[in-house]
């Protein structure tokens, strides 16, 4: 099926490409190019250091995206994301009101340490990634197509935060974590990095319209209903279990449908199977699973329960 193999050929050179940049970290590298290929925002969510704002500055390289990256910190305004209303002087001589745009007008938008905003900034944002608009003084202004956020967030530093409502959180797709790299692939980066940074030579590989037409064609990945029946198992196991204080909404699930058609095309085949599932499931639900008691707001365990509940319900055998 052509249009599911360019897919994963896509894919592969995407990879491929952003490898020479950021080395050890291809499960997530993987996970963030289904993200993208759903129409689906990510939160990245690791220690200082490991390569997030590299990779969502790689990113938009290879994509030929419009990239605009915002510092969150306690004191940026809604305005400050979406962008104002001004005052100018038109050709009569009076005045008259123009809309300034603000960063989230783009393809690709990093917002650094995410949970830095303050809860009224955070609702400006949500809009963006929900609606894909900016409403400002009653007029609506559309975002780009594509609009793909990568939001970062550490994970320790709690001095000066304020944690993402349930309802931003459920507004990101996916929650990956990139990990530390293995021994021989930091070698490798400090290798690349001895006389130049390796970001300089990427190029353009693709572009905005070509990932539109990769979406509407993972949407025509088949489910059959053995998988989907596999796919409501994992939804009411998260709703039933003791453990947990709030289970996997339906838009979870239609989450978890789309990030496995998304992964099976990108693997080159147009039909999900059973392993397509368990590959996004944790990425994608983990953070939308409220567990309770001592392990409330936990995302350590969340991501732990997550994997734990993939090997407890029964795979479909065919």
């Amino acid at each position: 099926m052509n249009r599911d193999l360019s897919a994963a050929a896509l894919c592969s050179d995407l990879l491929d490409s952003v490898h020479t940049v950021i080395q050890g970290a291809d499960a997530a590298l993987r996970l963030i190019v289904t993200a993208l290929f759903c129409g689906g925002h990510v939160l990245l969510e690791d220690l200082p250091g490991t390569g997030k704002t590299t990779l969502a500055k790689s990113l938009a390289v290879v994509t030929g995206f419009f990239f605009s990256r915002i510092q969150c910190t306690p004191d940026l305004m809604p305005a400050d994301l979406t962008g104002f209303e001004t005052l100018v002087t038109g050709e009569t001589g009076t005045y008259q009101t123009v809309f300034r745009k603000g960063p989230v007008f783009t393809n690709l938008l990093l917002a650094d340490e995410i949970n830095r905003m303050a809860p009224r900034t955070q609702s400006g944002l949500l809009e963006c990634m929900a609606e894909q608009q900016v409403t400002y003084n009653g007029n609506r202004y559309a975002l780009p197509d594509p609009f793909f956020v990568i939001a970062t967030q550490n994970p320790i530093e709690l001095q000066g935060t304020f944690p993402l409502p349930e309802a931003q959180l459920d507004r990101f797709f996916m929650r990956i974590r990139m990990g530390h790299p293995s021994r021989a692939a930091e070698t490798e980066i400090l290798r690349s990095r001895r006389t130049a940074d390796p970001i300089d030579s990427l190029r353009q590989i693709t572009s905005p319209k070509q990932i539109l037409q990769i979406r509407a064609a993972v949407r025509r990945v088949k489910v059959s209903d053995s998988v989907l029946s596999y796919l409501l198992d994992l939804s009411d196991a998260t709703r039933s279990h003791p453990q947990v204080r709030y289970g996997l909404s339906t838009r979870a699930a239609l989450a978890l449908q789309s990030a496995a058609q998304c992964y099976a095309a990108i693997s080159g085949r147009d039909y999900v199977t059973p392993d397509d599932v368990k590959a996004v499931f944790p990425a994608v639900c983990a953070h939308r699973i409220r567990l309770s008691g001592s392990m409330l707001g936990d995302s350590i365990a969340a991501d732990r329960f997550a994997a734990d509940l993939l090997s407890s319900v029964e795979v479909p055998k065919s």
